[in-house]
């Protein structure tokens, strides 16, 4: 796809002028979505780095025990993960196996693609689904964990199903407006003519 093909505005340059207004809108909107979630996730992985830093030191050092930062680290990093998902789904940044799609013709390889993708909504669909259950029963159950410390599981449980939520609105941008995810993360090599 051409530069020139591309919407300009804020959060739509994956979004081709092909598409409709409303999908168009959910792009712009869902790619600013991507782009805060992102910028979060990574202060969250760098403070889950900093919380079992100090754990570390104060267990050899100061010879205390913890009970809150290992499941503190574990909530931010669960967070950081499913809730960056659906940013590197739009930079086409998750795993896929890039050897077949280099030897296939163009129009073949968007087939293949867009066969993926559906396969790919459908599970995270299900997943989404699930996991706001869980997040629910949660919630009203009252769950936590095992720890002394014993925070709510209803915070990683909502992290996972805003996470797949916003992953499965992705997909569906990408099967509406398909041109919209061929572009594989930037640096990344693609066999694609």
């Amino acid at each position: 796809m051409r530069a020139a093909e591309l919407d300009k505005g804020p959060g739509a340059a994956r979004l081709p002028r092909g598409a409709s207004a409303p999908v168009r809108w959910a792009g712009m909107a869902l790619a600013w979505t991507n782009r805060v979630i992102a910028t979060v996730a990574a202060v969250a992985v760098v403070a889950a780095g900093i919380v079992m830093t100090e754990e570390a030191l104060a267990r050899y050092f100061l010879h205390h025990s913890s009970d809150w930062q290992d499941e503190t680290a574990i909530f931010l990093l669960v967070g950081a993960t499913f809730l960056s998902a659906a940013y590197v789904q739009s930079r086409r940044g998750h795993v896929a196996i890039e050897a077949v799609g280099g030897l296939l013709p163009a129009g073949v390889e968007r087939v293949r693609r867009w066969v993926a993708d559906l396969i790919s909504f459908l599970f995270c669909g299900f997943f989404s689904w699930k996991s706001w259950v869980l997040c629910h029963e949660a919630w009203v159950e009252g769950y936590a964990t095992f720890s002394s410390w014993a925070p709510p599981l209803w915070i990683p449980y909502l992290a996972m199903s805003a996470g797949m939520t916003l992953l499965t609105l992705q997909i569906a941008l990408q099967l509406l407006a398909p041109q919209a995810g061929d572009a594989p993360m930037e640096g990344r090599a693609h066999g694609h003519g």
